[in-house]
């Protein structure tokens, strides 16, 4: 202790118990434990108490400016952490009758609100930055001024006191969907990345990734693609990701002879997919099953095939890559040994009883994850992977882990309530959505066109959760209005949401990466949106005709998928400018324009599928003839 405050160290197990508290009560309510002690408790109550502890573990352990290391805790934020508590443990407590009061507006229920949320913000600035508490004021100053605002955008003003205890105790708030759905099934399945971590179940991927492509051209640049979509598909953050696994995957792609900022690319926009790819999808397939009311399973399968098409897109730019600049596979030296690796399939073996829990068995997500959490830690002490195994002490520490891997999650989903709030309580999402419309003039395609760039601009320097609850209230219901297709729509948006990672200016994932590769920034971002070209069409394909989110008949999806990924490869030739040998200038456009025909579902628009067929006719023609090409000058050159 001092007149700075208290040192890091010692209030490390303090921190370590608010960031166990925050798991084992996620546990306790996944498993209903509260119902066998005899507790009829809110949901809100259970919400308020995942809160009770984050709040306080942010002010603990995220210093003012993010960029300071500090060995002191500051005594003010130890007494916000107290005041936090304060105003969190009252509302969890009194919550039956609090909310009973909203509209009366008494002092109990607006002064612990305006606490909450001007330390919720604090807290989220703490750990994201300016972006999202900007945009989120913003929505709270038109709460109070909507009615200031023209037209369309006029909304309802309220009385700052309502606003405070609405917004803090009502389940349209802060303790309302997207922090149900944090504190819930996201905690689960983070804890279930964590422990892989733990157990060695990411070293046995990355181990696995490394047997299966390290023998090819290419090898450390597909090694990336492979084990950053599996990290990232668990992972809820792109950035996170990125720097999780490239500061092993990009030295790697560098020495290997790619060149700096196409290291870099490839591995922000392998981590962004992650983000894209089923099971959690950066926590947003749990959050739009509960938007949509449709079972988890279904988002799944719907994001599946896109997701595919996306790394299938990837590995095939990353073979023509290394073919065009002569890049060898990876040293066998380097690759690990088959039967070194293969005790690690237990670890797959985890990942089937989600599976077959979630899709068979219709568990809840959280529940199916904590039974997959328990086959883990059961196989990892018995069997351990490369002669080692975790000790109960490592795996009880995971708890703690989790919690403080979790606290950004939880800020983002809270402060993600508000907009929400705001949008039901002043008429804003409706008038939004037909301000939208009308801009739109009643076209899918415009509508969708400036949707995708509303969704990259929001989604510019926001986590992956926040791009999609801002997008999903703001930017999807003007999608379903003109005909899409509910699923279709919030994928849409989380799509391009996500694209905002690998887009210049402002491009968080590829810059990560451009920093790690000691690239240039901006050449980063280039290449990284050339890499990751497929997630700028996809998205509209499955727009206009959803077979490729696997709605419609067997055989229309089994043909739709069957020329997309056509599509995907001749594209991407056309992109490295290369298939069997180097393409000429008019090849590649050939390439590309027969690729983008092959691509276009048949069920898109009347006559879609003569582009298809003319589409792929060409295409395969094409591919026939480089094949023969190539041969006809490899003979020419043995030849005498």
């Amino acid at each position: 202790m001092g007149r700075h405050g208290v040192s890091v160290a010692a209030l490390k197990p303090v921190a370590d118990i608010l960031a166990a508290g925050i798991v084992l009560l996620a546990i306790g309510w996944a498993l209903s434990l509260q119902r066998q002690l005899g507790l009829n408790l809110y949901p809100q109550q259970f919400f308020a108490g995942i809160m009770f502890f984050t709040l306080p573990l942010a002010f603990l352990t995220l210093p003012a400016r993010r960029e300071v290391l500090r060995n002191h805790v500051p005594w003010h934020d130890i007494f916000l952490a107290l005041v936090a508590m304060g105003a969190l443990g009252f509302v969890a407590v009194g919550y039956p009758d609090l909310v009973l009061m909203i509209f009366a507006r008494p002092p109990e229920i607006w002064v612990p609100g305006a606490i909450i949320i001007v330390l919720l913000l604090e807290a989220l600035r703490r750990a994201t930055g300016w972006a999202l508490v900007l945009i989120i004021l913003a929505f709270l100053l038109y709460a109070l001024f909507g009615d200031v605002f023209p037209g369309r955008l006029q909304g309802r003003a309220q009385n700052w006191q309502l606003l405070a205890g609405y917004m803090a105790v009502d389940s349209n708030g802060i303790l309302g969907l997207p922090i149900s759905v944090a504190s819930t099934v996201v905690i689960a399945f983070i804890l279930f990345g964590v422990l892989l971590g733990i157990t060695g179940g990411s070293q046995f991927f990355t181990d696995a990734a490394m047997i299966a492509m390290g023998r090819f051209r290419g090898g450390s640049m597909k090694i990336a693609v492979l084990a950053s979509g599996l990290f990232g598909s668990i992972s809820g953050s792109a950035v996170a990701n990125v720097v999780g696994t490239g500061v092993v995957t990009i030295p790697m792609i560098k020495r290997d002879g790619y060149p700096a900022h196409k290291a870099a690319a490839i591995e922000a926009v392998s981590s962004t997919g992650g983000q894209l790819m089923p099971p959690v999808m950066g926590a947003s397939a749990f959050l739009m099953a509960e938007f949509l009311a449709i079972p988890y399973s279904q988002i799944v399968l719907a994001a599946l095939v896109p997701a595919c098409l996306y790394y299938i897109a990837l590995f095939i730019q990353a073979d023509l890559e290394a073919a065009r600049l002569g890049i060898r596979p990876v040293p066998k030296s380097e690759i690990p040994k088959g039967r070194d690796v293969i005790v690690g399939i237990h670890f797959a073996a985890a990942f089937g009883v989600l599976i077959y829990l979630l899709f068979w068995q219709r568990y809840q997500p959280e529940r199916a994850a904590l039974w997959s959490v328990l086959a883990l830690c059961a196989t990892a002490l018995l069997i351990g992977y490369r002669g080692k195994r975790p000790s109960l002490a490592n795996l009880f520490f995971s708890i703690a882990r989790t919690g403080h891997s979790v606290v950004e999650i939880l800020l983002i989903s809270a402060a993600s309530g508000i907009v929400i709030g705001v949008l039901n309580i002043t008429g804003l999402s409706f008038n939004l959505t037909y301000l939208l419309v009308q801009i739109g003039g009643g076209s899918a395609i415009l509508l969708l066109g400036l949707s995708a760039i509303v969704c990259i601009i929001l989604g510019m320097g926001l986590p992956t959760l926040g791009v999609y609850v801002l997008l999903a209230a703001l930017v999807a219901p003007a999608l379903v209005e003109v005909g899409i297709e509910p699923i279709a729509a919030h994928l849409y948006v989380l799509y391009f949401g996500m694209m905002s990672m690998i887009t210049p200016p402002i491009a968080l994932a590829a810059f990560a990466a451009a920093s790690l590769a000691k690239a240039p920034a901006m050449a980063t971002g280039w290449a990284a949106m050339r890499f990751g070209w497929s997630a700028y069409v996809i998205p509209i394909l499955f727009a206009f005709s959803p077979t490729l989110i696997l709605i419609g008949t067997p055989s229309d999806i089994v043909f739709a998928v069957i020329t997309a990924v056509l599509g995907v490869w001749l594209v991407s030739s056309a992109l490295a400018g290369y298939f069997t040998r180097l393409l000429s200038r008019g090849k590649r456009i050939a390439f590309g324009t027969a690729g983008l025909m092959a691509l276009v579902p048949a069920m898109a628009f009347e006559g879609a599928l003569l582009t298809d067929v003319v589409g792929v006719v060409a295409g395969l023609l094409l591919m026939i003839s480089e094949v023969i090409g190539a041969r006809r000058a490899a003979s020419s050159e043995v030849a005498p």
